[in-house]
């Protein structure tokens, strides 16, 4: 579920409609830059609730990589 809701790759979350012309990931730090999890609350998809925790950089700088 988390995937589908990203609208980028990033490690686990690779997605082939967010990549560049070389197959390397388009990262959008901007809007997903946070820790999340799901709850789920019953057997329906559409009772679950993300509670997402925003991360905060100071000691490092935020990069793209290179996986080749």
């Amino acid at each position: 579920v988390d995937a589908l809701n990203r609208n980028e790759s990033c490690g686990g979350h690779f997605r082939e409609e967010y990549q560049d012309e070389e197959g390397e990931t388009l990262r959008d730090d901007k809007n997903f830059k946070f820790v999340s999890a799901w709850e789920y609350k019953g057997q329906e998809a559409t009772n679950s609730v993300l509670h997402k925790e925003e991360l905060k950089y100071e000691a490092i700088k935020i990069a793209e990589r290179n996986y080749k």
